[in-house]
């Protein structure tokens, strides 16, 4: 069994220590606003491996390149792993510095009287000299490639060039413990801009992928466990045009408990426990994208929504793709309201169906949480992702 992923998982664990010294040092940050989420479209709402003799591991494909960001660019790019910032991004005021660079924006410390100097406990930001970098390991992710390593061989798999990637790779396994030489770069791709398992060892049956980017891999889509990226710069946020403050703005960082690798840790271990449950037969039946699926699907299963004036009204319901991502989360999804129906997905509390469920006491809930049930690999609370009243007519 093989996992193949876009490496989320270039963050270290950070303590409540860390926590709370972000949390001294960030209040002099001064509080930019971050850009407008862009309203949705709203028009009328008609709306496992072949068995190996040796050892029963999955191969896990780490990739890189959204983890952190080249100085020649001006992103932030991250992922399961890192967030990093460029020389490029600037934020002054600075909120404080680490190893002579803006925690904030990565910019090089100036005699502007602005920002503080603070070290850092637990080792998870790091001064990339060669690359004008600065990078934050994401909490757990030293545990998270410890237990991973234990089921799964793992990989490094990314678009960037392998000098990048190898400077990444000395962060995450300074001992070589997991990766080695195991390393897919930008000069291993066989098809522009797409990532592809035909440069893995291994059949496509066995190979997990953890990503952020679902686009990259297009031929391989059932492979994947997509995953949340890792902002906690806010130029990440501004670089992919995320509608909300970074991490760093919100002075927290993900917990360590249930942040995103504790997650995807876990639904790694459930299916590399059912791809070899010996109930399933051969190992030489076994898919681990059906496994996937199947685990996909037990999500949502017994909710059955209704959109409103999520999407345009002309076009196909069954095609947008949160229709789709609700039914492979194991929702079934109409196009009218019955006594049946559980939840209505809007962005407008003034539609006749959103009216509908608050009359009728079931959930109103965002597209978000759809997203955040997605990216999480379980159902979040419904009272989490209120929707604001956008505007109030009959539809």
């Amino acid at each position: 069994m093989s996992l193949a992923a876009e490496s989320p998982l270039q963050s270290s664990s950070s303590s409540e220590d860390f926590a709370a010294l972000l949390d001294a040092e960030l209040e002099l940050a001064s509080s930019d606003t971050s850009p407008n989420e862009e309203e949705a479209e709203n028009d009328d709402e008609n709306d496992l491996q072949e068995p190996r003799t040796k050892r029963r591991k999955v191969e896990d494909f780490e990739s890189l390149e959204d983890l952190e960001t080249p100085t020649t660019v001006e992103t932030n790019q991250e992922h399961i792993g890192t967030s990093a910032v460029g020389k490029n991004d600037i934020c002054p005021p600075h909120p404080g510095f680490f190893k002579g660079l803006c925690m904030r924006c990565g910019q090089l410390e100036e005699d502007d009287g602005s920002g503080v100097a603070f070290d850092d406990p637990d080792r998870s930001l790091f001064k990339l000299d060669s690359m004008h970098m600065l990078t934050k390991l994401r909490p757990f992710v030293h545990n998270f490639l410890k237990e991973a390593s234990s089921i799964f061989e793992m990989y490094v798999y990314t678009m960037a060039e392998r000098s990048y990637a190898m400077e990444i790779v000395k962060l995450l396994d300074p001992g070589k413990v997991y990766f080695d030489s195991k390393v897919i770069t930008q000069a291993d791709c066989t098809q522009r801009h797409q990532k592809g398992l035909d440069v893995v060892l291994g059949a496509e049956s066995i190979v997990v992928i953890l990503d952020d980017t679902e686009a990259v891999w297009h031929r391989h889509k059932e492979n994947l466990i997509q995953m949340e990226r890792y902002h906690f710069f806010a130029s990440s946020c501004r670089q992919f045009g995320f509608g909300a403050k970074s991490l760093s703005e919100l002075m927290k960082d993900e917990r360590e408990s249930d942040g995103a690798l504790a997650t995807v840790l876990n639904i790694l271990k459930r299916a590399h426990q059912m791809f070899f449950d010996p109930v399933l037969g051969p190992d030489t039946s076994r898919d681990v994208r059906q496994v996937l699926k199947g685990i996909r699907h037990e999500i949502l299963q017994g909710c059955k929504i209704v959109f409103s004036r999520v999407f345009p009204s002309k076009s196909p319901a069954q095609d947008q793709p949160i229709w789709k991502m609700a039914e492979r989360l194991g929702a079934t999804c109409c196009a009218e309201v019955d006594p049946s129906v559980t939840h209505v997905v809007s962005m407008d509390t003034g539609t006749q169906k959103s009216r509908w469920a608050l009359q009728n006491e079931k959930f109103l809930v965002s597209p978000y949480w759809i997203e955040a049930t997605n990216f999480l690999w379980q159902r979040q609370k419904e009272d989490d992702f209120p929707i604001s009243n956008l505007r109030s007519r009959n539809a």
